[in-house]
């Protein structure tokens, strides 16, 4: 069988999209199969992240132009047997559509999101969603609010956890921290938090946590850096830095490379995740798979996926974050425990198991879909 994948994210910084498919795409490629993969990419430099058993072909940037004509026209073409989309399916789709709705957050809280963007995700989405053969999401959390939203069948909706890429992995300390030092100048200890600096990712409420915590234990010589690319609400953020009164101790240090991340995981100390809402939260169980210990969100799939392995707080409290940080820092024992069973959480995911699971919802939809539509077809059930 063919199966196509809209892998416009790969080589555009799309964060938690572009790590999901091109994740996927290298665990179809160690699964002995006789099906054929076709991605379609936004550029012809992206094919160097795709496996090369793997066709590809080019598709237009432009978002518009991509699920308005030029993906469905590409489809026409190569008649693939279903195609695999993440929220949004292009228009008049000529084949089957799985789509992965990682969350609704622009349903449940759209105060996070532009006005224009809400609006069109809520479009866009709830036309995919009921058109889709299947919809796979990575938490029971997110397909219980997938459920509720768009109020499908239970049969309808599966969930395919996550995991973190096995290139995370932990590192000799001491070479971490040189590394961070050399490429950022950012002095150890501190603590890391990775998010695009967005509303529900909560950046200003870990940094008024940071500034609270230093005031108050003068003694800690820890720095607060904060991975993520600029978005709209990057100049709030900006002004939360100017006022908390310890702005020459947070860095900003923008978009990194897996490279870059993997050394700043490595070389911090703590890693605290104060999402406001997630339907997974990879960047938990990357931290955990480097030996980190992690304080987190105790809200949406963020503890689903922690499962007892981090400590957690309430992201909307200030003085929970605070002291979350505080604990870790402070109490070696218990950091070591959390970087133990964190570790261990880690493990418990895996890239491979998520395709090959991924892969059967394919084998299943299209079987399904040819049943429907009165097809023969020898396609192989798994």
């Amino acid at each position: 069988m063919r199966f196509a994948v809209d892998a416009h994210a790969i080589g555009r910084h799309l964060t938690g999209n572009e790590v999901y498919v091109r994740s996927l795409l290298n665990g179809f490629a160690s699964i002995d199969e006789e099906m054929e993969i076709l991605a379609y990419l936004s550029s012809a430099d992206a094919r160097q992240w795709v496996p090369k058993r793997f066709s590809t072909r080019v598709v237009s940037p432009n978002p518009f132009v991509r699920l308005g004509w030029d993906l469905s026209r590409r489809l026409a073409e190569d008649r693939p047997d279903l195609l695999h989309v993440q929220y949004t399916a292009p228009l008049n789709c000529p084949v089957p559509v799985i789509v992965s709705v990682h969350d609704v957050s622009f349903l449940d809280h759209p105060q996070f999101f532009p006005a224009s963007r809400s609006f069109q995700l809520r479009w866009s989405v709830e036309r995919t969603v009921r058109q889709a053969a299947h919809v796979l999401t990575g938490s029971d959390f997110s397909r219980e609010a997938i459920l509720r939203a768009y109020r499908l069948a239970p049969e309808r909706v599966s969930v395919i956890p996550n995991a973190a890429n096995p290139f995370f992995r932990p590192l000799h300390i001491d070479n971490a921290c040189d590394w961070v030092r050399n490429r950022f100048q950012l002095p150890t200890p501190f603590v890391l938090s990775v998010g695009d600096l967005q509303p529900r990712k909560n950046p200003v409420a870990l940094i008024q946590a940071f500034a609270q915590l230093v005031k108050a234990q003068p003694e800690l010589r820890h720095r607060l850096a904060l991975v993520g690319q600029d978005t709209w609400y990057s100049a709030k953020v900006r002004e939360a830095i100017r006022e908390s009164g310890v702005s020459d101790r947070i860095r900003l240090l923008g978009f990194v490379t897996d490279e870059d991340l993997l050394h700043l995981y490595n070389a911090c100390e703590v890693f605290v995740f104060p999402s406001l809402y997630e339907g997974f939260g990879l960047p938990v169980l990357e931290a955990m798979a480097c030996g980190r210990a992690v304080a987190c969100s105790n809200t949406t799939a963020v503890p689903e996926v922690a499962d007892g392995a981090a400590i957690l707080f309430d992201p909307r409290s200030v003085d929970e974050i605070a002291r979350a940080m505080a604990d870790l820092l402070r109490d070696p024992e218990l950091r070591i425990r959390m970087e133990r069973l964190g570790q261990q959480r880690a493990a418990a995911f895996s890239w491979n198991r998520t395709a090959e699971r991924t892969l059967a919802a394919y084998y299943r939809a299209a079987q399904a879909v040819r049943v429907q539509t009165g097809k023969s077809s020898s396609i192989k059930s798994r």
